[in-house]
């Protein structure tokens, strides 16, 4: 008679290989990987300065542009083709000498000797009813000088005579404008001539606006054109012809008039918006009227106001006001805020983007900790700021290990 099994016994051998396998699967459990910690951003992508966006009192003719430095453009009007801009073509004759032949704050550069040809360029620009800064031959003038010469009572003569003395001539010197144009994205810009005489000399209102941003961060172009009057070797005292310079904050930058430009004027105001100091530059092109520069200086004037007006110190990011979080699936989120405050002067209107950039971080994270950056920037204004651990963020237990899906 066969021996019934008892199921017992089928049970010594399923509850140890049970067990094996709850014993492996924990195991496995516990070893897998774990998620690394998040950088996740809280703050806006753009923060938008409140308010309602200026409306600037654009000039009823031609073309003008104007912008805050270091910060972008406010606003432009009158569509943006190329024209004339006379005198105006003078402010990059002076980039250029200046990037050639660089002087600093205090210093007079090289001598230029005034030759004969000089001489005669003058009296047929004079002859020509241009506007002339009286040479003589071997007059002695320094860089500093010749550049004082141009800008201020603009002398059609002594920018051919700045071209010469830095290219060997005036085409090859202008060839240099035009390559430094497009080196600088004016791409509406082309040149003819040193002095901005010629009708084919033309540019539009924003390409001369980026222009003289540039212009006045040179210390020495910026000390030149905010001069009222200075005094030549042989011409003797010579007056702005931007008759706005030491006038309620204005501090440049150059006039133009030709019958074919109008009146011109890039002009650069500085004064204080709620403590900071800040420079609006802009550039009104093609005015007409009785006077034509006069029109340009006023409509110059009006614009610059109404900016001021309009600015304001904003607040983007207050410092330890939270921009992300530290995140990982077994506790509480851990905010990371701004290490320090940061604020622009700007326009309502203005937007702000924000960049968040993680590190790559691990399953955990120590107190003070680098964990990534955060950026903004709002036209040229650019800011970048390190982000770090608050806390720290430790190993899961090993019930969560266990328990986790």
């Amino acid at each position: 008679m066969r021996t019934k099994r008892s199921p017992w016994r089928r049970l010594k051998f399923i509850i140890p290989l049970v067990v094996v396998v709850v014993v492996a699967a924990a195991v496995g459990q516990y070893l897998r990987p774990l998620p690394s910690v998040r950088l996740v951003r809280t703050v806006s992508a753009q923060i938008r300065i409140p308010g309602t966006t200026p409306t600037l009192p654009w000039p009823t003719a031609g073309e003008a542009a104007v912008a805050v430095q270091g910060v972008g453009t406010l606003g432009t009007h009158g569509g943006n083709q190329p024209e004339a801009i006379g005198s105006v073509a003078k402010v990059m004759t002076a980039v250029l000498v200046l990037k050639a032949h660089p002087i600093g704050l205090g210093e007079s550069g090289p001598v230029i000797t005034v030759t004969p040809q000089d001489v005669a360029t003058y009296q047929a620009d004079n002859a020509g009813g241009q506007s002339v800064v009286q040479v003589a031959a071997g007059e002695q003038l320094t860089e500093l000088q010749a550049l004082e010469a141009m800008l201020i009572p603009s002398g059609n003569n002594i920018a051919t005579l700045l071209a010469q003395w830095d290219a060997g001539s005036e085409a090859a010197f202008v060839t240099q404008m035009n390559q430094e144009a497009a080196r600088l994205g004016l791409t509406r810009t082309h040149y003819a001539d040193a002095s901005g005489l010629s009708a084919e000399t033309v540019s539009t209102a924003i390409d001369q606006t980026k222009l003289a941003e540039l212009a006045m961060t040179n210390p020495t172009f910026a000390s030149i054109v905010a001069l009222p009057q200075v005094t030549l070797p042989v011409a003797g005292v010579a007056y702005n012809v931007n008759s706005e310079v030491t006038h309620d904050g204005f501090i440049g930058v150059k006039t133009g008039s030709t019958p074919q430009a109008g009146g011109c004027f890039v002009f650069a105001v500085q004064h204080k918006v709620d403590g900071r100091s800040v420079t609006v530059i802009g550039a009104v092109l093609g005015q007409g009227g009785v006077s034509e520069l006069t029109t340009a200086l006023n409509e110059g004037v009006s614009l610059a106001d109404a900016t001021f007006a309009a600015l304001t110190a904003y607040t983007v990011v207050p410092r330890d006001g939270e921009i992300a979080t530290l995140t990982e699936p077994w506790s509480s989120a851990v905010p990371v805020a701004s290490p320090q405050s940061v604020s622009l002067v700007g326009w309502p209107g203005l937007l702000v983007h924000t960049k968040l950039v993680s590190d790559r971080l691990g399953s955990t994270v120590a107190a003070g900790m680098r964990v990534g950056t955060f950026s903004l920037a709002a036209g040229q204004f650019r800011r970048t700021m390190t982000l770090t651990a608050p806390a720290p963020i430790r190993a899961p237990s090993i019930r969560w290990r266990l328990t986790r899906l």
